[in-house]
């Protein structure tokens, strides 16, 4: 398990500006943080080094991309083994309509999020691409009726 870096109140303030929008400049950070554009670069690299900033994303509206009917695939996997489930992993990561793909616990092996053109295409992908599979045992299919994003993510709080 990855160790927990340690972050101060400046720290915080750029990730958290950066989780709203990795977009914002340099500069507009700086300026936040209270500190010089340069020690912000160096702050931003650092973060980067250490593992805590992981990459910069696009949010994409799949609605606007053709996709806009989303579902969650609880998928049951048998026999439930490491090299099946690296099989599972490859073949779902390798399908255009998925989005996310989750390992979980529970009843269910996996938690697949999938963004298609409409009920016939969902049809056809669990169809064709999930239930034809012979380790997949079992899919239930959940409709996303509305998607809202969490909170910015910041370290627990400390006690004390």
């Amino acid at each position: 398990m990855p160790q927990s870096v340690s972050l101060d109140p400046v720290d915080l303030t750029i990730l958290r500006l950066l989780q709203n929008n990795s977009r914002t400049t340099n500069r507009d950070l700086a300026a936040a943080a209270d500190i010089a554009p340069s020690t912000c670069l160096d702050r931003v690299h650092r973060l980067r080094d250490a593992g805590v900033i992981t990459g910069y994303t696009v949010k994409l509206d799949p609605a606007r991309l053709g996709r806009p009917l989303q579902a969650f695939l609880a998928v049951r996997l048998q026999p439930h083994r490491r090299p099946i489930v690296a099989e599972f992993v490859a073949h779902a990561r390798g399908l255009p309509e998925v989005r996310a793909l989750f390992h979980v616990t529970g009843h269910d092996d996996f938690l697949v999020h999938v963004a298609v053109a409409g009920v016939g295409e969902l049809q056809r992908l669990v169809l064709d691409e999930f239930t034809a599979r012979t380790e997949v045992a079992l899919v239930h299919t959940n409709l996303i009726f509305e998607e809202w994003s969490g909170p910015v993510m910041m370290p627990p709080r400390q006690p004390g």
